[in-house]
């Protein structure tokens, strides 16, 4: 594994659940692990186990203005990006350790409404064809700016 200091594991889950808002208003963040990065994390940490995990694509979070409120919450996360990430061989051996290891309850993956981003549900239903369990994979489009285009369960 990297040795680089962001590359460290942590779970942020034992802080407990947010409230949604700080005193100030502010909506806190809803990230319940560190790294978030495909390539980075390790689908036998313990914030994947029997998990609702969330697969986003890279930029999805800056188009969505609650993206923490309404996709994140609840959920362990890994982001890529399916048109510049190099090793896409791995992403999907992952999925598949997500979903046969880490015996995933459910996986949400959500894109842009580019065409390139499609490769990221492609990914994710290769995985889920080398992979001995089932589990339901949601996919969400948004557009550029932020509006759910389409959503819907897929195998």
């Amino acid at each position: 594994m990297n040795s680089c200091p962001g590359s460290k594991m942590m779970d942020f889950r034992e802080q407990g659940e947010s409230s949604g808002k700080d005193e100030a208003g502010t909506r806190q963040s809803e990230l319940r692990q560190w790294p978030i990065q495909l390539h980075l994390i390790s689908p036998q940490a313990p914030y994947f186990q029997k998990a609702d995990v969330l697969l986003s694509a890279d930029c999805v979070a800056y188009s969505i203005g609650d993206f923490h409120k309404n996709y994140l919450k609840g959920k362990s996360i890994a982001i890529g990006c399916p048109k510049l990430d190099d090793g896409q061989e791995i992403y999907v051996e992952k999925i598949k350790s997500l979903i046969d290891d880490a015996k995933i309850n459910t996986l949400t993956i959500i894109t842009m409404q580019v065409p390139c981003c499609a490769g990221l549900v492609a990914l994710a239903q290769n995985g889920l064809h080398q992979a001995t369990r089932k589990v339901p994979i949601k996919s969400i489009v948004v557009s550029l700016k932020g509006e759910v285009l389409s959503e819907e369960w897929i195998q």
